[in-house]
């Protein structure tokens, strides 16, 4: 493969594209030819580092490095004097189409030649007679599920198994409708073979992976042998990046740590709030531990022991911490840090509909850190419901050795709801609700049957009931809060040590994700909270949808419930588990199913 570096004229990115869409192992078709973005070795320059730890250790746990750095993408530089930046990038694939010469009439456009860079000349082919054609790269390669990617070797494929001929290749459209039986290769000895057999998972026409990584560079390769699978390079399952957020928590928890690190020998033995309350009229305790109050200092202490003995919390439970302590709005605040969360007084709010619901939190700032951790193809790899990284053996890494990795930092507003916990505690046990569990239960059992090498795990009914209300919610709050449903994002919280709630939140690179309306909206929760659960109530495709059993094996949407595009489904930029584990029939009575609700529309 030639190495290209990503400059002006051959096209631009935006920074946040890098590391959601078109990272390392991508395949992008720029102005003038198609590549394959490069691990990082090969990006010249970095941009500015982000600091996040908790995100850091988190990756380091999940990817067992002993460090990693944070950076933004290297951003173009319009000074011609300074140092070069840019993404690097290989020209892939290698295999490119002619287009039949112009004004000539003769040519047959359904029957093109197949050529290989090599033969080509200041990207052109020059043929027999001398014509100059123009090439565009072919659209069909091969990968394996672990990332593995490479051209496919067209003269195996059409002499079905290893043939010394090397005679002109064609790719010839024997159709109207575009589809792969149509679509012919053709050698001049008379061998031919439809490209619908290299879609044929039965006839491994492709041969097996032989782990090529070409990302990382032309002779980077580990050890795989799965089938080889077609890929047309622009399809939607042919990138999967993996990435990890997490929200950044107040600096007041980081001045309380600092704190406690001046006294730790002193109040390191101490175990309820008696002892600490003798501990702190010491004088040395008395003024490190001035600010804080006595429950701040104890989850400190707690927290501190539970690393030391290796619990260290998961990225939701510490955001979830962190949202149910916010203090009540007092009307006169000063919006500060990087993270400000204030509870709405419940005379605001409460309503019948709403008893079940605990606290309001008005999210007004809020800071998003996003970092890349790997990618795949085929089947996308998504956190766990914790928000934690899922160990799974598909990943394929964006370095030959990871010493940094690309981030994002973004900022922006939410609502966070949290449920009261006995009241779900007491949902969960109800006989209907446990029986439509199991129905849920063995839907998802025959995905894993489809898909044996996963390791996800079944998330429980408490995770499909927020999951499914927080987006019924996202869709009635979008038509009032100036926001697009596109860009309201979800993290659910399911934590049964800790509580249950949802953040709905809109966070991006620039000014957008902070304008002030999503937070403005949710002074009014209670009137969208009442539409969000008449909205699931009937569905335009009912019954069809109420009715739907997620172990249908026809319909092959074993993590659906009462779910569709007409009532709960919403754009995957939005989901966390990218429209997984759905329900309408767990937040309210559906046509098909009455008793397993949680909510109930008075």
């Amino acid at each position: 493969m030639s190495r290209q570096k990503s400059k002006k004229p051959n096209g631009q990115l935006r920074q946040s594209q890098i590391v959601t869409t078109f990272g390392p192992g991508s395949m992008l078709d720029l102005p003038n030819q198609s590549v394959l973005v490069a691990g990082l070795e090969h990006w010249a320059g970095m941009g500015d580092e982000v600091v996040e730890p908790r995100l850091a250790e988190k990756i380091c746990e999940a990817l067992d490095v002993p460090a990693i750095k944070l950076y933004r993408p290297p951003a173009d530089q319009q000074d011609l004097n300074a140092p070069p930046t840019g993404i690097g990038a290989w020209q892939f694939p290698e295999w490119f189409v002619a287009q039949p010469p112009e004004k000539d009439s003769d040519a047959n456009p359904r029957s093109r030649m197949l050529v290989h860079r090599k033969s080509l000349t200041k990207g052109k082919f020059i043929d027999q007679d001398n014509k100059k054609r123009s090439v565009v790269p072919i659209r069909f390669v091969r990968a394996c599920r672990k990332g593995h990617v490479t051209d496919i070797n067209w003269f195996d494929f059409v002499h079905q198994g290893k043939s010394d001929c090397k005679r002109q290749l064609w790719i010839e459209e024997r159709g109207t409708s575009g589809d792969l039986s149509e679509i012919w290769i053709r050698c001049d000895c008379s061998a031919q073979r439809s490209m619908f057999d290299a879609s044929e998972m039965r006839f491994q026409a492709l041969g097996l992976c032989e782990g090529r990584k070409l990302w990382l560079g032309p002779t980077e390769r580990e050890v795989c042998g799965e089938p080889y699978r077609l890929l047309i390079r622009n399809a939607s399952h042919a990138y999967f990046p993996e990435s990890l957020s997490v929200i950044s928590l107040p600096d007041r928890d980081e001045k309380i740590k600092a704190a406690v690190d001046t006294v730790w020998d002193m109040i390191e033995v101490v175990q309820d709030v008696t002892e600490l309350q003798y501990e702190r009229r010491k004088q040395k305790v008395k003024v490190a531990l001035t600010d804080f109050s006595d429950v701040e200092i104890m989850n400190e202490i707690q927290s501190r022991r539970n690393d030391f003995l290796k619990e260290s919390k998961s990225v939701k439970q510490a955001e979830l911490e962190t949202l149910i302590a916010a203090k009540e709005e007092i009307g006169n605040d000063i919006l500060d840090g990087t993270f400000f969360a204030r509870s709405l007084p419940e005379s605001i709010w409460k309503k019948p509909w709403m008893e079940k619901v605990q606290r309001i939190v008005l999210v007004h700032r809020l800071r998003e850190v996003v970092a890349q951790v790997g990618f795949s193809r085929f089947e996308p790899t998504t956190p766990d419901i914790n928000g934690d990284l899922s160990m799974v053996t598909s990943r394929a890494l964006i370095a030959r050795e990871l010493s940094w990795l690309p981030c994002l930092e973004n900022r922006g507003e939410g609502i966070f709801i949290q449920f009261k916990k006995i009241d779900v505690e007491e949902w969960l046990k109800k006989k209907s609700v446990q029986k439509r569990g199991k129905e849920l239960e063995e839907g998802f059992n025959c995905w894993k049957n489809e898909h044996y090498h996963s390791k996800k795990v079944y998330p429980g009914s408490a995770f499909i009931l927020f999951h499914s209300f927080a987006h019924l919610l996202i869709t009635t709050l979008s038509l009032e809060c100036g926001y697009p449903a596109s860009s309201i994002r979800e993290r659910v919280y399911t934590i049964p040590s800790v509580g249950y709630g949802i953040l709905l939140y809109t966070s991006t690179t620039d000014a957008e994700g902070t304008l002030g309306g999503l937070v403005e909206t949710g002074r009014q929760i209670d009137v969208h909270f009442r539409k969000a659960l008449e909205l699931g109530e009937l569905c335009s495709n009912d019954p069809v949808c109420s009715e739907h059993h997620p172990d249908n094996k026809h319909e092959h949407r074993f993590l659906h419930g009462a779910a569709c595009h007409g009532c709960l489904l919403i754009a995957e930029t939005s989901c966390e588990q990218r429209n997984d584990y759905l329900d309408r029939s767990l937040v309210v009575p559906t046509l098909e199913n009455r008793s397993a609700e949680f909510f109930t529309v008075r």
